[in-house]
């Protein structure tokens, strides 16, 4: 008696197309299954902390232009991305010079390292300074023009998300984002007047969190987006903990200071770009003689939204 012929696993079955498509709208049908398309498996996001792209952009060298953080191939993604749905880049601008931006995104946040100049964008113009913070609207040309010297940036957009969904952003009149400037003095007075409340063993950290006129119900700096100016007195940590949503952190000012991300120890040096992945669990230490301060952007308003944060702390209180 013959055996019959042994059945194929669901999950190596190809794509299916309709047997007998009527027109070109059924001829475009895919068809998968619970064995080949669920729970399906993409490379992590790996944790890494870039120095080299700070190095460059700090650089008297560099000429004018954009150095992202990408790890799009790490990612097998196809468009540049430092996580699934953000991207960070240092924005060089040479003394006396322009430097365009039309960024497919909702917007674009933006932190002052170096230099001071102008910000040209839907028709207001933002004068910046060292430690100023930039909101612009995505679908808006940006122009960035540096004074007397030269100027660096840290840009950070959720350029790849739109690009998931090969979207368009919003108009930048009537959208949620407008221009906002956010000048260091204030934002230093709004750091002191978080230091002069209490805490309680709720609280995540000691934190200047941006946001605006238009989103200010979100308490968001941007609909999918969170930015938040982080600080570590001296010799103090912040509780390790994990949340589902990715951050791309900035190192703004500290000594001797680490980040643990997944197990894994990660040295801050001057306006490197650390990336701690989803779900992991992170701690930062400041062993320095002041105050430390990082600037952190998460894709946090997304999972505020759909109710996924799943921030834990994972120690005690000390």
């Amino acid at each position: 008696m013959l055996d019959k012929p042994a059945k194929i696993d669901m999950a190596d079955m190809p794509a299916q197309r309709a047997a007998n498509p009527a027109d070109a709208a059924q001829a475009r049908a895919r068809y998968f299954n619970s064995g080949n398309a669920f729970n399906i498996k993409l490379p992590p996001v790996p944790g890494h902390i870039f120095t080299d792209p700070a190095a460059r952009a700090l650089d008297a060298a560099t000429p004018t232009g954009f150095i992202a953080c990408d790890q799009s191939a790490a990612m097998d993604c196809p468009f540049a991305a430092t996580t699934p749905l953000m991207l960070a880049r240092y924005a060089v601008v040479a003394a006396g010079d322009t430097l365009d931006a039309h960024f497919i995104a909702t917007g674009a946040i933006w932190f002052v390292i170096a230099g001071s100049g102008q910000c040209d964008v839907a028709g207001e113009g933002l004068h910046f300074a060292p430690g100023d913070v930039l909101l612009t609207p995505g679908g808006a040309k940006v122009t960035v023009s540096a004074g007397a010297s030269r100027a660096v940036l840290w840009v950070v957009t959720n350029e790849p998300q739109l690009a998931v969904d090969q979207a368009l952003p919003h108009p930048p009149a009537g959208g949620p984002v407008e221009p906002v400037h956010y000048p260091a003095a204030e934002i230093a007075r709004q750091i002191e007047l978080i230091y002069s409340a209490t805490t309680n063993e709720q609280t995540s950290g000691i934190a200047v969190i941006f946001s605006s006129d238009r989103l200010e119900a979100a308490r968001n700096i941007l609909p999918t987006l969170t930015l938040s100016l982080n600080t570590l007195p001296a010799g103090t940590h912040q509780r390790a903990h994990r949340h589902n949503s990715a951050a791309i952190t900035l190192v703004v000012g500290g000594e001797a200071c680490f980040s643990m991300v997944d197990g894994q120890r990660c040295d801050w040096s001057s306006w490197a770009t650390l990336v701690t992945p989803p779900g992991a669990p992170h701690s930062h230490h400041n062993g320095g003689p002041s105050r430390a301060l990082f600037l952190i952007v998460q894709d946090g308003a997304l999972h505020y939204h759909a109710r996924t944060m799943g921030f834990a702390f994972l120690e005690e209180v000390d």
